[in-house]
């Protein structure tokens, strides 16, 4: 079914730090009026890479995660800096974050965190032909670096330490994307 989108009567924006919180005033096609709240991004994005050490083996990073206060396993990942495409933004970040560059890049598709109420996207990549090189990353310490098989990743949605919805949703569709023989 296709439906019209509501139309919008006012809008208000507070800053939210690295967000932009707006309050949307919005009149949806069955005449009914509700007030929404989204963050809008400030930045260009995201990427999500899926750095495949050979064709069995993903390599996770293992860091400090803020929000839960613990550390996490997950993708390397990272903002897309200005004048960056999704492609340079996931190379550059694996450089940084786990050490190793790569000579095959390609971008997938875009992920939302939460459509309904942010705008930020993120890029899944998956990064092949990798190579050892280190660039400096602005983490506080050294990432460890983890490799994992992909025919494990039943054991590795189950952990506690690996909560991180991108990273899982990535890891399943870039293995059913390389299954298909790309």
């Amino acid at each position: 079914m296709s439906r019209r989108l509501p139309v919008i009567h006012d809008v208000v924006e507070q800053e939210q730090g690295p967000f932009r919180l707006q309050h949307l005033d919005l009149e949806f096609s069955n005449g009914e009026r509700r007030r929404f709240e989204r963050l809008l991004s400030r930045g260009n994005g995201a990427v999500v890479v899926v750095p495949m050490l050979d064709e069995d083996t993903v390599l996770l990073v293992r860091e400090y995660a803020a929000g839960m206060h613990r550390y996490e396993l997950g993708l390397v990942k990272g903002r897309i800096d200005a004048g960056e495409t999704p492609d340079q933004a996931a190379n550059r970040e694996l450089k940084e974050e786990a050490g190793y560059g790569a000579r095959r890049v390609d971008v997938l598709r875009a992920m939302t965190l939460a459509p309904t109420y942010m705008s930020q996207q993120s890029w899944l990549v998956v990064a092949r032909d990798l190579y050892p090189e280190r660039l400096p990353g602005d983490e506080p310490e050294e990432l460890e670096v983890v490799p994992w098989k992909l025919d494990e990743l039943d054991q590795l949605m189950l952990r506690e330490d690996f909560s991180e919805g991108r990273s899982l949703a990535a890891l399943f569709i870039a293995r059913e994307w390389l299954r298909g023989g790309r």
